[in-house]
């Protein structure tokens, strides 16, 4: 009785535990932006994929004290402009391609502006690489990001 006692918790621990173990190797999942100019935390996007594509969303923003804790994007166009930027849709119709993901957009709320994309898991997938380009990826900007299970 015992020993069945014991398995029973031990297989209950287990079970438990699993939700804190990321799939490394994938781009799903809660990642921390970090500002590519001052190294500082920006937002928290939340990555899901559906059919085999990803889109990613904005769940916190990191604002200064004195900066706007409830921003709007006022610079999108279309269904996104006067959206708030908590919550709002930034990555989209990104697929797997090769060992990264391409063939998607990223939006930046900060000038509205909405550009081609890749993204590559690097350093074990704890990290990814997302570029936003205009026409080819040397004409573009790269961020890390770091993953927040």
């Amino acid at each position: 009785m015992r020993a069945l006692l014991f398995t029973a918790l031990l297989s209950t621990f287990q079970l438990a535990a699993l939700p804190a173990f990321a799939d490394n190797t994938s781009a799903v999942g809660l990642w921390r932006n970090i500002d590519d100019q001052t190294g500082k935390p920006k937002a928290d996007i939340r990555i899901s994929e559906s059919n085999g594509v990803l889109q990613g969303r904005i769940e916190r923003l990191y604002r200064a004290a004195g900066q706007d804790q409830h921003p709007i994007c006022d610079k999108c166009e279309g269904g996104d402009k006067g959206r708030p930027i908590v919550g709002l849709s930034i990555i989209d119709g990104m697929k797997k391609d090769g060992d990264g993901y391409a063939g998607g957009t990223i939006l930046d709320p900060e000038n509205g502006k909405v550009y081609k994309s890749k993204m590559q898991l690097v350093e074990g997938g704890r990290k990814l690489e997302v570029r936003g380009y205009i026409g080819v990826p040397m004409l573009g900007r790269s961020q890390i990001w770091v993953r927040q299970e």
